[in-house]
């Protein structure tokens, strides 16, 4: 078996197609859907990540600036720049490069923008919205985007076995609580997870947000099974590699997604259709 490869560009451009209209819409009504991206130090993988998301605001007409905050940035300070752009009404959606140096207070950070604004599932009402299917915020865009990918290529959700190995708020803990909204069956793995491998076997759909470079091989995965590697790890070369081990896994799944050209771009466009969202809520009064 050679495993379909499941690259992100076909999702990303579907997305990026049914946004276009909408935001045509907001400019004939006088509203520039606007990002504001706040980032602290330069960290290659926050620098990797707003160009990424810089150029998809670009591509669908979205505006979108940068706060770049040197590393040694006070709290005072940075809470003052995000609660600036929280009250500022050209801004709808606002991207905090996490994690944050150390020192500062991720949290308290988080506080100062508000869920009408967190387009990635930062704050505590995002994610309550996120684990209830109700309220008011967006949920993380990396966990949306995993859905995203996995419905565009008609994998079937409800009824699955699914394994989510991480449990971040950033993306394993509201990916499985999305993956349950679709009526999958989750397992979510930590590394406390007792004979790891074997829960990763019993995943028809297997999802690695774990960090881990190369973690994820054959022997974790069952035959006929979709595998998504979340993983953005540093390759030595200056270039990016996953969680999963591509060429063994691809023997025995039946779909792999690819890092690089996998999960990021349809992450970068779930973050534009937020912004254009809460655009089209705040221009509106909702």
């Amino acid at each position: 078996m050679t495993a379909r490869e499941l690259r992100g560009a076909p999702v990303a451009a579907a997305i990026c197609e049914d946004l276009a209209p909408r935001v045509d819409a907001l400019k004939g009504r006088g509203v520039e859907p606007r990002l504001a991206i706040v980032r602290v130090g330069e960290e290659p993988g926050d620098l990797a990540y707003e160009r990424g998301a810089r150029s998809r605001m670009g591509k669908v007409g979205i505006a979108c600036d940068v706060s770049a905050l040197p590393g040694d940035v006070s709290q005072d300070e940075l809470e003052a720049v995000l609660t600036s752009l929280a009250g500022d009404p050209a801004t709808h959606g606002i991207l905090l490069l996490r994690p944050l140096a150390p020192g500062l207070d991720e949290r308290s950070a988080i506080a100062c923008v508000g869920a009408a604004k967190d387009v990635d599932g930062m704050t505590p009402a995002s994610l309550a919205a996120t684990f209830t299917g109700a309220g008011e915020g967006y949920a993380p865009c990396t966990a949306e985007a995993v859905v995203r990918l996995l419905e565009h290529y008609e994998v079937q959700l409800d009824g699955a076995r699914a394994v989510v190995l991480g449990r971040s708020l950033v993306v394993g803990r509201p990916l499985a609580q999305l993956l349950l909204a679709r009526g999958a069956t989750v397992t979510l793995c930590h590394s406390h997870t007792r004979d790891l491998a074997s829960e990763c076997r019993r995943g028809e759909v297997l999802v690695s947000c774990m960090g881990r470079a190369g973690a994820v091989g054959a022997s974790m995965v069952s035959a006929g099974s979709i595998v998504v590697d979340v993983g953005t790890n540093d390759d030595g070369a200056g270039g990016i590699t996953g969680d999963v081990d591509y060429a063994s896994v691809s023997g025995v799944a039946a779909g792999v997604t690819p890092v690089p050209r996998g999960v990021g771009s349809v992450t970068t466009s779930v973050l534009a259709a937020h912004v254009v969202e809460a655009a089209e809520r705040l221009s509106s009064g909702r």
